[in-house]
């Protein structure tokens, strides 16, 4: 049975799509109103092996955090869709992944109860300016360390995992923050994996 799921979410503040296959080749189609963003999701998907179909607009003229967390709740979403009753799956999975001058942590659970740690050595307050020019006026924005925790939360929230992250060290913020989603990408990938020799759900319970 294929392992995939499309998601639409709308609000006021928000329009985002979602198509997930987890059974992918790592294959990223995304087109949020942020660059930087879909540049993120982008190396997700390759990491993990996942094909992502992302569409979504936002009122970033007021703030990028309702884009950002509106994908990562609907992201969540498909992504508790696509796994169905979490049959068969190795549940765990973990990833160090390092760039250039940064290291990243994520380990994480598909437990049904979600629960999020986030460690970071880097200032929430260094930046990577992404977006400029905004249609009232040319107004530099950032996407930062803060925005990211908030795309994690809410992923976290939504998908019913148990998240933790860890960003070691870095010193060029780009580089920072690509490592946390390589690492994540990685982490579910493994975590999403089917073993034959498990039958139903990976818990002494029977159910997650």
């Amino acid at each position: 049975m294929a392992r995939k799921a499309k998601i639409a979410r709308k609000t006021r503040e928000t329009e985002i799509t979602v198509e997930l296959n987890l059974d992918g080749r790592g294959n990223g189609d995304v087109k949020t109103p942020l660059p930087f963003f879909d540049h993120m999701l982008t190396n997700f998907a390759r990491h993990g092996l996942f094909d992502l179909k992302i569409r979504a607009k936002g009122d970033v003229e007021v703030d990028f955090h309702h884009t950002v967390e509106d994908v990562g709740i609907t992201l969540g979403e498909a992504l508790k869709k696509a796994l169905g009753n979490n049959a068969g799956i190795k549940r765990c999975g973990s990833s160090d992944v390092p760039m250039m001058d940064s290291l990243s942590t994520v380990i994480l659970d598909i437990s049904n109860r979600p629960y999020f740690k986030f460690s970071s050595a880097v200032s929430s307050f260094a930046i990577e300016s992404v977006y400029s020019s905004l249609k009232k006026g040319s107004v530099e924005k950032t996407f930062d360390v803060g925005l990211m925790k908030e795309f994690m939360k809410a992923l976290s929230n939504s998908a019913g995992l148990d998240l933790h992250i860890t960003l070691h060290y870095g010193e060029d913020i780009h580089h920072a923050i690509e490592s946390v989603y390589k690492a994540l990408g990685r982490a579910l990938g493994a975590a999403v994996t089917v073993d034959p020799r498990i039958k139903g759900v990976l818990s002494t319970k029977g159910k997650l």
